[in-house]
């Protein structure tokens, strides 16, 4: 049993000791990393959740992991970015070993709780039909709508019931996964060479059935990888093994991708999921409050306001529930009433509303407060009055923000990559010693939150 499906074993107990949302807010995004000598590593997504989950519930993991794997372990957590700076700080060997095989697919998306309306029943119906005959009903498979709306879900749920229903070998990774694999594989090692690291590469991507990437647009920028990509399609194709492939956009709305690989994204079969409508909203929020305590005396009219300013995005609608949940609990137990719901969220909607493009956001900003236009900052113009107020822009999408470095590159008019990451490191640097650039983004920051 390799790591993912164990963390998901362990994950499932868990959840039948805890509340939901208790759950969701605690364990749902952690991930086992490791399993070495007693000690078992795991990814939390922010520093509160380490001192959270060692301090309330440790003796509770440590007890169901036990139950789980039957051996005794102790538990250390960390957050990503420590364990990156872990990673490359690190002065021990590396054992080149074909690394497990993991399908990264998460357990709890299934097709029984991907809840279906007029505007998705379709894309569900496909992927079903995909997953029940994967290689041959519609190959490749692009799956394309808005943030939210449930893609990610459904490439899971696919992954699930394959790996379910049959013994082939399923991997899904986001396209910034594929990319930092494919750079890793340029590095040599001690003898001069790469041809582990790229035996390694091939082994994990095409010695498989199905592969699912997800997010593909942020492949825009990367033209070596584009090739790489090109080369695993065709070889995973050629072979009749599953293709499934997801994007915020259709295939020819991909400017920045090969024409090459628009062209073979449309070999197959192209799905877009659109929006939910007002009653698939309120059947998903009735789902999502069943079995919570204060479900039976969750308001229709409660219902009907998440319904009507929760739109166009899933995960907003679900935090709308579970921040109402989280405030009445807070206010000793309070009846959950219209009142309570529109004070619960009266920040929340708004915030909605301005987070569905934050990179925008924040070159406006910087561009006001700098004198220039935002086509400067998303220009190769290199004068240090453009330059170093793009630097910033950078910088405050990478720490704020927490946006991924290929997708600030496409926002600021196909930067590579390593662009970007020479941007934030100059403006971290240069931080350290100035004062009155410090005070210059946070005023910049307060202003996005």
């Amino acid at each position: 049993m390799n790591l993912t499906q164990l963390w998901n074993n362990f994950l499932t107990k868990i959840s039948d000791n805890l509340s939901p949302m208790s759950y969701e807010t605690w364990f749902m995004d952690t991930k086992l990393v490791s399993l070495e000598n007693g000690v078992a590593k795991v990814e939390v997504p922010m520093h509160i959740h380490k001192n959270h989950l060692k301090n309330n519930y440790n003796d509770l993991i440590e007890e169901i992991f036990t139950e789980v794997t039957g051996s005794n372990f102790t538990f250390e957590y960390y957050t990503k970015e420590e364990l990156d700076e872990m990673i490359s700080t690190s002065v021990s060997p590396v054992v080149e070993n074909t690394p497990q095989m993991e399908t990264n697919l998460n357990s709890q998306y299934t097709f029984e709780n991907f809840i279906v309306g007029e505007s998705n029943k379709f894309a569900k119906a496909t992927a079903l039909a995909v997953a029940e005959k994967p290689g041959f009903m519609y190959n490749p498979l692009f799956i394309y709508g808005n943030s939210g709306l449930g893609k990610t879900h459904l490439m899971h749920a696919i992954g699930n019931y394959i790996v379910k229903h049959s013994n082939k070998r399923v991997l899904y990774v986001t396209s910034e996964k594929f990319v930092s694999d494919f750079i890793g594989i340029n590095k040599k090692n001690k003898d001069g060479n790469n041809f582990d690291s790229v035996d390694i590469f091939k082994k994990k991507y095409r010695d498989i059935d199905v592969l699912m990437i997800d997010d593909i647009q942020y492949l825009g920028n990367a033209n070596q990888t584009q090739q790489e990509f090109f080369n695993t399609f065709n070889d995973l194709h050629g072979n009749n093994k599953q293709i499934i492939i997801s994007s915020d956009r259709s295939p020819d709305d991909l400017k920045l991708l090969e024409n090459r690989l628009r062209t073979r994204f449309n070999w197959g079969l192209i799905i877009d999921i659109l929006p939910p409508d007002f009653q698939l909203r309120m059947d998903i929020i009735d789902k999502k409050i069943e079995g919570q305590a204060m479900a039976k005396n969750f308001p229709q009219d409660v219902k009907e306001y998440i319904a009507s300013n929760c739109t166009s995005d899933i995960r907003k609608l679900e935090g709308a529930i579970t921040r109402i949940f989280a405030y009445a609990t807070i206010m000793s137990g309070s009846e959950i009433t219209l009142d309570l719901a529109v004070e619960a969220l009266k920040d929340y909607f708004v915030k909605s509303i301005v987070s569905k493009n934050k990179i925008d956001q924040v070159q406006q900003l910087v561009a006001n407060h700098y004198n220039i236009t935002v086509e400067d900052l998303k220009s190769k113009k290199r004068v240090a009055s453009i330059s170093v107020p793009r630097q910033i822009a950078m910088y405050i999408c990478r720490t704020v923000l927490e946006e991924s470095l290929p997708k600030i590159g496409i926002e600021f008019g196909g930067k590579d990559h390593t662009t970007v990451m020479h941007s934030v490191d100059k403006i971290k640097k240069e931080l350290l010693n100035n004062s009155i650039l410090e005070m210059e983004i946070q005023k910049i920051i307060s202003q996005i939150k």
